[in-house]
């Protein structure tokens, strides 16, 4: 077979590196032939180059393959996809989980199970592309209500219940453009009210927010319907899982395209994600310090900086508005030894867009010193 060679100016290098005894992920841009500190992965913990996930997902490629080969339904189920269902579903307290190749397929999965043509979905209007994309599949008619305001999510209630159509509220435990938290209990309540059934997409939060990282969903479990989340954030690997009792989880089997049709998750990467449920069950005090070290930086950064910050939890934006305006900052940040990406419209509203930025447990407050010097030199 003929060998192909990829043009180096096509390649990007993944390295670490160690400021201190801190690893930080580099990224070397072949524009600029520099290495820069990234300020925007979702791998909260850094486990995706932890040894111990590295190691697992090594191991069972060699026994079990690199890849499924084939649908959970014909050759493509192993052992460990089962073993991770079961420890989630015991660690989450929900009846059935099921894992899924992607969180998009996921999300995608959940709204089908729970809404049909005849179906009304009340969703946040900040809901992630993976959830609309979903209820459009469905045909079922969407109402959007304003982000995490409870009035206005009940009065969309009230005014559709006499259509006498089946209502499901769709919303984000936490928002991953906003970094804002969802009024879990009130929704619950509103939801539990009207017998109205509730989805939640945990995918940022789950194993950091909630009582020992298993979720902000988790103290409200029996009054919600469904929950996804992914892999590929806090827990260092890849895929998504729904989780929901056992009623749901017996109808999606039977009816879910998205669960039927694909090829099962890499053996490697839910060996990956068990491992990193076993280092987020031994280190319950992540969560609450990645949640604090947020909170400093988000502190030094509005002190420092002229721009507004949004963010209430590890997801920091600093909204600067104008597209341009936020094109040159992270062209800015890039000078100067930073990765932050400009989030731009559709993604966000016009007149917002944003250097979103996430803290993550190896960026230590040297490193943060670092970066509030650049902004402050920014003009």
């Amino acid at each position: 077979m003929k060998k192909i060679k990829i043009p180096k100016n096509r390649i990007r290098k993944l390295k670490t590196f160690s400021l201190g005894k801190k690893p930080f992920e580099l990224i070397s841009l072949n524009s600029h032939n520099k290495k820069l500190i990234d300020l925007c992965s979702n791998d909260y913990f850094g486990l995706s180059r932890d040894k111990d996930l590295i190691k697992a997902g090594y191991e069972i490629s060699l026994s079990e393959g690199f890849g499924a080969g084939s649908s959970r339904f014909i050759t493509g189920s192993r052992p460990i996809h089962k073993l991770l269902e079961k420890e989630l579903a015991e660690w989450l307290d929900q009846q059935k989980v099921f894992i899924f190749p992607s969180g998009f397929q996921a999300n995608i999965a959940a709204i089908q199970s729970l809404a049909n043509r005849n179906s009304i979905v009340i969703a946040d209007k900040l809901i992630h592309n993976s959830l609309l994309v979903g209820i459009k599949a469905t045909q079922a008619k969407l109402i959007r209500f304003a982000h995490n305001n409870l009035k206005d999510l009940e009065d969309k209630i009230i005014k559709s219940k006499p259509k006498k159509s089946s209502i499901l509220v769709v919303v984000e435990s936490l928002y991953s453009m906003e970094g804002s938290i969802a009024p879990l209990r009130e929704i619950t309540q509103i939801c539990k009210k009207n017998s109205i059934q509730l989805l939640v997409d945990e995918a940022h939060s789950i194993g950091i927010l909630g009582p020992e990282g298993r979720g902000l969903s988790f103290n409200y479990r029996s009054d919600i319907t469904m929950i996804t989340g992914t892999f590929g954030k806090a827990f260092g690997s890849g895929g998504a899982f729904i989780a929901t009792n056992s009623e749901i989880g017996e109808y999606l089997i039977q009816t879910s395209g998205a669960f039927r049709y694909t090829t099962a998750l890499a053996p490697s990467l839910a060996a990956g994600a068990l491992e990193g449920l076993k280092k987020i069950v031994e280190n319950k005090e992540w969560g609450n310090d990645l949640l604090s070290s947020a909170e400093v930086w988000k502190n030094e950064i509005i002190k420092n900086f002229s721009f507004p910050v949004k963010g209430d939890s590890h997801i920091l934006s600093i909204v600067v508005g104008q597209e341009e305006n936020a094109i040159y900052l992270q062209k800015y940040l890039e000078k100067n030894g930073f990765l932050a990406i400009a989030i731009r419209p559709p993604t966000v509203p016009v007149g917002q867009s944003r250097i979103r930025i996430t803290i993550r447990r190896n960026l230590d407050f040297n490193l943060l010193k670092n970066f509030i010097k650049v902004l402050k030199d920014f003009k």
